[in-house]
C-alpha cells in the first residue's frame, strides 16, 4: 500500500512538473493591427492588449508584442520587424490584406504558426495561414438584407460600403441575396471608408440626389453615426431607419432604448482579435493543435436581446 501511495505521488509530481514546464515555456507572439484610425479600430486595439495582458499574466513564459500601423505598406514592415524578433507566431488583422500577403507567406515559410483576423487575401489557405478568425461577412450583409426585406419590402435603399477589399464585396454580396424576392430597391452604393466623415459626405450626397429615401444600409456603426448626422442636418423626415453593423455600445443603446432611427444591429465584433489571440495561445500551451476557419456569427440585435450585448466599459 506504501509503495502504491508513494508511486501515485511521483505520478502526481511529474504531472505537477510537467505542466510547470508547460507554463513556463519560452513563446512571443506577435500581434499585428491596423492603428485606431475609427471606432472598430480603437475597439480591435483595446481588446488586443487587454487579451495580451490577460494571457501573458496567466502564462509567465509568453511574450506578447503588440504593433498597430497605419497603412499596408507600414504594416509589411512592422511583420518583418516582428520576424526579426524570433516569434513562434503571429496574429495579423490586415489594413488590407492583398499586399500583405508577401509578408505573410515569408513569416509562414519560416515554421511560424500564422492567425489571419477578419480581413482575408484573396489566396485564404493553408499556404498563408494555420488558422482564420472572422466575422461572418456574406452573413452580416445578408442578415441586414433580410431585416429590410421583412420590414420594409418596397424600400428604395441607399448604401454605404466600407473599403474595396474583400470582404466588403463579401456583404454587399450577402445583402443583395438577402433582398431576394422582395420589392427592395437599390438605389445607390458608394464607398464610406468604414469613416464616420467620408460616410456623412456620401450620406449628404445621397439627401441631395434623392427626394425619397427609405431605408439606409451602411457596413459599420462608426459609419452610421455620420449618416445619422447628415440626416438630421438635412431635416430629412421620409427616411425610415437606418440599418448598420459591428455591435459598438453606442448602437447597442440606441437599440435598447427604442430609437426608432436603429432599430436593429448586426454583430461584428473587434473582440475577435483577442479569441484569435487565446486560440494561437493554446496551440502552445493548451497541447492541442488548433487549425483551420472559426467564424463568429452575425447576430440580429434586436431590442429584446441588445442587453447581452452591451458593454459600457468598451472604448467601442
Amino acid at each position: 500500500m506504501r509503495k502504491g501511495i508513494l508511486g501515485a505521488a511521483a505520478v502526481a509530481m511529474m504531472a505537477l512538473t510537467s505542466v510547470a514546464q508547460a507554463e513556463d515555456k519560452k513563446v512571443t507572439i506577435g500581434v499585428s493591427i491596423p492603428a485606431a484610425d475609427h471606432g472598430w479600430t480603437s475597439g480591435v486595439v483595446f481588446h488586443a492588449e487587454r487579451v495580451a495582458k490577460l494571457l501573458m499574466e496567466q502564462h509567465p513564459g509568453l511574450n506578447v508584442i503588440v504593433k498597430t500601423s497605419p497603412d499596408p505598406a507600414s504594416q509589411a514592415n512592422a511583420v518583418q520587424d516582428l520576424e526579426t524578433q524570433g516569434i513562434d507566431a503571429l496574429v495579423i488583422l490586415p489594413s488590407d490584406p492583398d499586399p500583405l500577403v508577401n509578408a505573410i507567406k515569408e513569416v509562414k515559410s519560416k515554421g511560424t504558426f500564422v492567425a489571419i483576423v477578419d480581413r482575408a487575401p484573396s489566396v485564404n489557405d493553408n499556404t498563408v495561414r494555420d488558422l482564420y478568425v472572422a466575422g461572418n461577412n456574406p452573413a452580416l450583409g445578408q442578415t441586414a438584407g433580410e431585416y429590410i426585406k421583412a420590414t420594409t419590402p418596397d424600400a428604395e435603399v441607399v448604401i454605404i460600403r466600407g473599403l474595396p477589399i474583400p470582404i466588403d464585396q463579401q456583404r454587399q454580396d450577402g445583402f443583395d441575396k438577402g433582398i431576394e424576392g422582395s420589392n427592395v430597391k437599390v438605389l445607390d452604393r458608394q464607398f464610406g471608408n468604414w469613416n464616420r466623415d467620408d460616410a456623412f459626405k456620401v450620406m449628404q450626397d445621397y439627401l441631395t440626389k434623392y427626394p425619397k429615401i427609405d431605408v439606409v444600409w451602411c457596413q459599420d456603426d462608426d459609419m452610421a453615426v455620420g449618416v445619422l448626422q447628415a440626416i438630421d442636418q438635412a431635416k430629412r423626415t421620409d427616411i425610415q431607419y437606418v440599418v448598420a453593423g459591428a455591435g459598438s455600445k453606442d448602437m447597442i443603446k440606441k437599440v435598447m432604448d427604442g430609437d426608432k432611427m436603429i432599430p436593429v444591429d448586426v454583430l461584428y465584433p473587434p473582440a475577435m482579435v483577442g479569441t484569435a489571440l487565446e486560440m494561437t495561445v493554446a496551440n502552445f500551451y493548451g497541447q492541442v493543435p488548433v487549425r483551420g476557419v472559426y467564424t463568429i456569427d452575425a447576430t440580429l440585435v434586436t431590442k429584446e436581446n441588445a442587453k447581452d450585448f452591451y458593454f459600457p466599459d468598451s472604448p467601442f
